[in-house]
C-alpha cells in the first residue's frame, strides 16, 4: 500500500511585541511639549524623531527590536528647504486667488487642486524617507517609485470618490496602498499589497449606511469612527506583503471604541479647564485696573491690558499642547500598542538569506508634508 506523503503544517505565526513602558511614553510628549513651548514649535522636529525611536526600538518580532536612524535635524533642514519653497508659492497663490474670485467666482479652484496634489506628493515622499530610517537585523526598509505618479493616483481616485459619495473610498486605499507597497522593500525583498477594495467594502459596507445619522447624532460618530479606522488597520495590517512574509491581524471592531472617548473626555476637561483659567486671567485683570467689573467693558479691557493678552495667549498654547499629549499618549502610543498586539508575522524564514540594498532618502519630502500640514508619522 502506498503512501502518499502529506505536506507538513504551516508553522505557527510569528508575534509582534510591543515593550514600551505607557509612563515613559508620557514622559517623552509631555516634556516635548514644554520644550516646544519654550522654543515656538521647533523643537517637534525633534520630539517626532524621539517618539519613533521609542515605539521602533520597543517593536520586536522573533525577539529582535527595531531600529529608527533618523534625526530631529534632518527634518529641520528638510523643513527649512520646503518652506523657502513653499512660502513664494502660498503669497503667489493667495494674490492669484483673491484675484481670480474678485473677477471670476470660483477660478481660484484649480490652484486648490493643484494644492491637493502637491500634499499627496508630500506624503509619499515623507513615507519614503521614514522607511529609509527604519532598520530590522542590520537590514533597512527602502523605497523607489514616483511621488508624481502617486499623486496624479491619488488625485484619480479622489474624484472618483466625489462622484461616487464616498463608495470609492475603499477601492482608493487599496490602489494607493498597492502603489506604496510595491515600491517598498525590505533589503532585497520587494513588498506588495494583497488587500482589495471589495474586501474592505464588504467588511465596512455598514458603516457608510450609519454614516448621515452618525453626523446629526453626535454621540453615534466617535463609535462609527472608531470601528471604521479599526476595519480599516485590521484590511490594511493583513494585506501586507514582503516577499514570501505576509501579516495578520486579528483586531477586533470595537477595540478602538475606549481609546477615543478617553480623548474626547479629555478634550471636554481641558477646554473646561481653559475657559475657567481665561475668566479668572479677566477677573484678576479687571479687578486690579480698579473698574468695577460690572460697569466695565471687557473688549477695552483686553485691547489695551497686555500682560492679560499674554497670559490668556499663553494659555491658548497651553491648551494646544496638552490637547497634542493627549493626541499623541492615546491615538498614537495606545492604537501602536493594540495594533502590534493582533498582528501575527508568516513566513518569516523567508528573510534568512535576505541581502541589504537601498539609499537613504531626503527629508525633504517630510519638510513638504509639514509644511503643507499633511504629515504623518
Amino acid at each position: 500500500m502506498n503512501f502518499i506523503p502529506q505536506p507538513p503544517p504551516p508553522l505557527p505565526g510569528t508575534p509582534v511585541t510591543f515593550a514600551g513602558e505607557r509612563g515613559e511614553f508620557f514622559g517623552l510628549v509631555g516634556r516635548g511639549a514644554l520644550l516646544e513651548l519654550v522654543t515656538l514649535g521647533f523643537y517637534r522636529f525633534w520630539l517626532a524623531t524621539d517618539i519613533r525611536r521609542h515605539l521602533w526600538v520597543n517593536t520586536a518580532v522573533d525577539g529582535d527590536a527595531a531600529e529608527y536612524t533618523g534625526r530631529g535635524k534632518e527634518l529641520l533642514i528638510g523643513f527649512l528647504f520646503a518652506m523657502a519653497i513653499l512660502v513664494p508659492i502660498y503669497l503667489a497663490y493667495f494674490i492669484v486667488s483673491v484675484e481670480a474670485e474678485r473677477l471670476k467666482g470660483f477660478a481660484s479652484v484649480p490652484l486648490v487642486i493643484a494644492f491637493y496634489a502637491f500634499g499627496q506628493f508630500a506624503i509619499y515622499r515623507a513615507r519614503r524617507y521614514r522607511l529609509t530610517r527604519t532598520v530590522w537585523r542590520g537590514v533597512r526598509f527602502w523605497m523607489d517609485g514616483s511621488g508624481w505618479a502617486y499623486a496624479g493616483r491619488a488625485m484619480l481616485w479622489t474624484l472618483l470618490v466625489v462622484v461616487t459619495l464616498g463608495l470609492a473610498w475603499p477601492w482608493r486605499e487599496a490602489a494607493l496602498e498597492r502603489y506604496k507597497m510595491q515600491h517598498s522593500h525590505y533589503g532585497d525583498l520587494r513588498g506588495d499589497f494583497a488587500g482589495s477594495g471589495w474586501e474592505f467594502f464588504k467588511r465596512a459596507w455598514y458603516l457608510w449606511l450609519c454614516a448621515p445619522f452618525a453626523l446629526v447624532l453626535f454621540p453615534l460618530f466617535p463609535f462609527l469612527y472608531a470601528q471604521f479606522k479599526a476595519v480599516e488597520w485590521r484590511w490594511w495590517l493583513s494585506g501586507i506583503r514582503f516577499g514570501g512574509v505576509r501579516l495578520q491581524s486579528s483586531l477586533s471592531p470595537g477595540a478602538l471604541y475606549g481609546l477615543y472617548w478617553k480623548v474626547i473626555g479629555w478634550f471636554v476637561v481641558l477646554w473646561l479647564a481653559t475657559g475657567a483659567y481665561l475668566i479668572g486671567v479677566t477677573w484678576l485683570a479687571l479687578k486690579l485696573g480698579g473698574a468695577p467689573i460690572a460697569e466695565a467693558k471687557v473688549a477695552e479691557a483686553l485691547a489695551n491690558n497686555i500682560p492679560m493678552l499674554i497670559m490668556m495667549a499663553l494659555g491658548y498654547v497651553a491648551l494646544i499642547l496638552a490637547i497634542n499629549v493627549v493626541m499623541r499618549l492615546y491615538l498614537l502610543r495606545d492604537v501602536w500598542a493594540r495594533l502590534l498586539a493582533s498582528v501575527e508575522l508568516h513566513g518569516i524564514e523567508a528573510i534568512a538569506d535576505i541581502s541589504a540594498k537601498g539609499d537613504l532618502a531626503s527629508a525633504l519630502g517630510e519638510g513638504f508634508a509639514d509644511g503643507l500640514d499633511v504629515a504623518g508619522f
